[in-house]
């Protein structure tokens, strides 16, 4: 047991649950024999839902019929109480019965819930939302998402080196090279805050991390960086930006290609390519928000997504817990 990855389970939250947690825990065990799920809801549901794919040595059931609704108001939800399956299973990680936390519903309450019961790392203010973007050469960790509206340099500074913490425990082979979100590249542009966290990122050598000062918005998917660093509201912005152009692009195209014969015949001919495309684009191969800044992760998944993008969030935590990330964050933060 002390070799496998703990992974504690709300498995009522988002849509189509528990059916999709449970067909994503199934999905992901296949290729992660390692790992074992606390699972929380309600048993009668979950029960029949577990096949003969997923060993009983593999999980076990704490049975609540409790749960977080969808349309709660973050203070809603953390007044539902201990009993919800989405608090216990934060409360799993505060009692070191799991590595980590995964949950597909309510993401305002899962953040306050999380802070009601978890400590934040030493000498970090904020805890940030993040998440994995596709670039041109691979993958980068953004944050903040929405956390934090306003930010002061430390904390945008706090921000670089968890994220940075975050993508070495992700990509163990690969440096994490890190960037301020900003509205233009010239040391002099951005407000205060911004302008006095790169002179403090610039003045000082970072061993865990290598500061290449600005980045646009229009420059997010180069991958000349791999750790985009903003406040909440600027980052939720640009998130919520990327997804809209994403799906824009991803309907336009379908809409080109099955519009009329012309384009249906290109698109027989381009099949493999299309595939590729729409693989690329595929939000359920990035599924899974992190809440890093906190003494145990915490990963929101997509309320909408299917299993496969459930069990995506799931490798995830995997990754994370192998990568040692709240270690690495603990040892680079001062």
């Amino acid at each position: 047991m002390n070799d496998l990855v703990k992974i504690a389970v709300d498995a009522m939250g988002g849509d189509s649950s528990p059916k999709k947690i449970i067909n994503g825990i199934i999905h992901h065990y296949k290729a992660n024999k390692d790992s074992y799920y606390q699972i929380f809801g309600d048993q009668n549901k979950l029960i029949d839902l577990i096949n003969k794919d997923l060993p009983k040595s593999s999980f076990e059931i704490i049975h609540t019929m409790d749960t977080v609704k969808g349309t709660d108001s973050p203070l809603e939800g953390a007044k539902r109480g201990k009993k919800t399956s989405m608090w216990l299973a934060i409360q799993s990680v505060k009692e070191k019965k799991s590595d980590i936390v995964i949950s597909a519903g309510n993401t305002g309450a899962l953040l306050v819930i999380a802070k009601l019961n978890l400590k934040m790392i030493e000498n970090i203010d904020k805890p940030a939302l993040s998440a994995l973007w596709p670039n041109k050469k691979g993958m980068s960790v953004v944050l903040d998402l929405g956390a934090n509206i306003e930010c002061s340099p430390k904390n945008l500074i706090d921000f670089s080196i968890m994220g940075s913490s975050l993508y070495k425990s992700l990509y163990p082979e690969d440096n994490p090279r890190v960037a301020l979100l900003n509205i233009g590249s010239e040391e002099l542009k951005g407000n205060e805050v911004i302008k006095e966290t790169y002179k403090q990122l610039n003045q000082k050598n970072h061993p865990d991390f290598e500061f290449k000062g600005y980045i646009e918005g229009n420059q997010l998917m180069n991958g000349d960086v791999n750790v985009i660093v903003a406040d909440g509201f600027t980052g939720n912005i640009a998130l919520k930006t990327a997804e809209g152009t994403a799906n824009f692009i991803t309907s336009e195209l379908k809409k080109a290609m099955t519009g009329n014969l012309i384009g249906k015949i290109s698109s027989l001919l381009n099949i493999s390519n299309l595939k590729r495309f729409k693989q690329r684009l595929d939000p359920r191969l990035y599924n899974g928000a992190i809440f890093i800044g906190l003494d145990s992760p915490v990963v929101k998944s997509h309320g909408g997504t299917d299993y496969i993008g459930f069990s995506n969030s799931l490798s995830v935590c995997s990754r994370i817990v192998r990568g040692n990330l709240i270690k690495k964050i603990t040892n680079n933060i001062t």
